[in-house]
């Protein structure tokens, strides 16, 4: 009994660790929140310019995540972490201070905004690597029964991060004359991320490679002697086994299990940021504004959205393991569609005011307790051991260039109608549910291994 407190104890221990890759994720990719008006004053852009300004980590999103199975399966996933760590900290100086380097402080000239906007695209590339990376080494670190539970955790880090950074943004902000923010407050924003990502960085030289990783580099002593730690002595030896049975059984190809596999896989990652949820998460404090109430006061809805964010995120951390992951979407996106239908009505008839925050919540509550969390289980489980690094490293590019349409192209769509915007995120909501119904399996309770025989079917 204390054997196996012990080992969910270590296990609990390496999942803290790699969650705050996607406690950083969040933190880097709401950031721009609190800070985006600042940056439009600041730099004097067009909105054009300003929506791409804006979004321009995401570049470095899905260069991340394109490099990331190359990483991952060549240097192994607890070092592709540590080069996520310090892409994160070089990100936050640099945004902070992009003239360090080569300019004089006060320049506003294009350059200056062009330093800018390379260190978001390094930083950009620490959230693609530590999106595809974290989710595939704490699912090849959990055991079956509690997996997606675990991979759902980082989740949670993802949203806490979101939230302690708005809170970040609104200590700093709160009190002071919007001159100050305009010309230096949005810069301690961004370097504030400097400390969790030195902290990252630091804790990962605790945890160990992952065993599946070091069963393909053929170093199963190893792959043992962290199964002991995680499973115990008396079923790590048959769970090595198996790894080993499912190691090599493919040339590992990308295209070894059939195109169905990959275009689940991308369409899962596609529909999360079709429905819109990066919209809401990136211009929260401006929707809230536009809704007529004032700066502070926005940024205050702003961390009360994150705390019900994180309310139904642990939903779905304690659901995933005992519903599955197919029913969770579907509710998830149902409820998606009757709040983004809702707001594109609203919007219509020119309501502004409490219901308009309201199905707001509904929306991203919905979100936080399905797409959120479960796409990342479902990627992180449904790929074979040959192909995962290469395979998540394809769905998650997707994923960030589908983040990067949206939330680049939003600024202009709600000038041209907000009613049709909203309207079209409900729509995509819809599509999502038919789309797992029809097309996405059931991964609840199957170790990893299984995933290799069901593909093979």
């Amino acid at each position: 009994m204390n054997s196996q407190k012990g080992n969910k104890f270590y296990i609990f221990g390496i999942t803290l660790v790699a969650t705050l890759g996607g406690l950083l994720f969040g933190y880097d990719t709401a950031v721009i929140s609190g800070a985006e008006k600042a940056l439009q004053n600041y730099f004097q852009t067009s909105d054009v310019m300003h929506g791409i300004t804006t979004s321009s980590a995401l570049i470095g999103c899905v260069l991340g995540g394109i490099i990331s199975g190359i990483l991952a399966s060549k240097f192994g996933r607890k070092k592709s972490l540590m080069f996520a760590a310090f892409m994160f900290f070089i990100s936050a100086l640099g945004s902070g201070y992009p003239e360090f380097l080569f300019f004089q402080k006060g320049d506003t000239s294009d350059s200056l905004l062009y330093m800018f906007i390379l260190y978001r695209i390094i930083g950009g590339v620490g959230v693609g690597l530590a999106s595809a990376i974290t989710p595939m080494y704490i699912a090849e670190i959990a055991p079956a029964e509690i997996r997606g539970k675990l991979v759902s955790w980082n989740q949670f880090a993802i949203i806490f991060g979101m939230l302690v950074v708005y809170y970040v943004n609104y200590f700093i902000a709160v009190g002071q004359p919007i001159e100050w923010i305009y010309s230096e407050g949005w810069r301690w924003m961004f370097a504030s991320e400097a400390i969790p990502a030195g902290v990252f960085a630091v804790l990962l030289f605790l945890v160990p490679e992952t065993p599946r990783y070091l069963v393909l580099t053929n170093q199963n002593d190893k792959a043992l002697s962290v199964l002991t730690k995680i499973s115990g002595k008396s079923i790590s030896k048959q769970i090595l086994e198996d790894i080993k049975a499912t190691a090599h059984e493919t040339s590992g190809k990308i295209l070894s299990y059939g195109w169905k596999i990959l275009i689940i896989g991308i369409l899962l990652s596609v529909f999360q940021q079709f429905v819109g949820i990066n919209v809401v998460l990136y211009y929260a404090p401006r929707i809230f504004e536009s809704m007529g109430v004032g700066r502070d006061t926005s940024m205050l809805q702003t961390i009360v959205m994150g705390f019900v964010n994180i309310a139904f995120t642990l939903v779905a951390i304690f659901t995933v393991d005992k519903f599955g992951r197919k029913p969770l979407l579907i509710i998830g996106s149902i409820g998606m569609a009757v709040g983004m239908f809702a707001i594109s009505g609203l919007a219509y008839f020119e309501i502004i005011g409490v219901s308009t925050l309201v199905f707001i919540i509904i929306y991203t509550a919905s979100f936080m307790m399905s797409w959120g969390p479960i796409c990342w289980v479902l990627i992180s489980e449904i790929f074979p051991n040959t192909i995962r690094g290469k395979a998540i490293a394809i769905a998650v590019a997707a994923q960030w260039i589908a983040n990067f349409v949206v939330s680049s192209t939003f600024p202009s769509l709600i000038t041209f109608s907000s009613t049709f915007t909203y309207a079209l995120y409900g729509a995509m909501s819809v599509l999502s549910a038919i789309f797992v119904w029809k097309m996405v399996p059931e991964t609840k309770g199957k170790t990893l291994e299984d995933m290799s025989k069901l593909w093979k079917r």
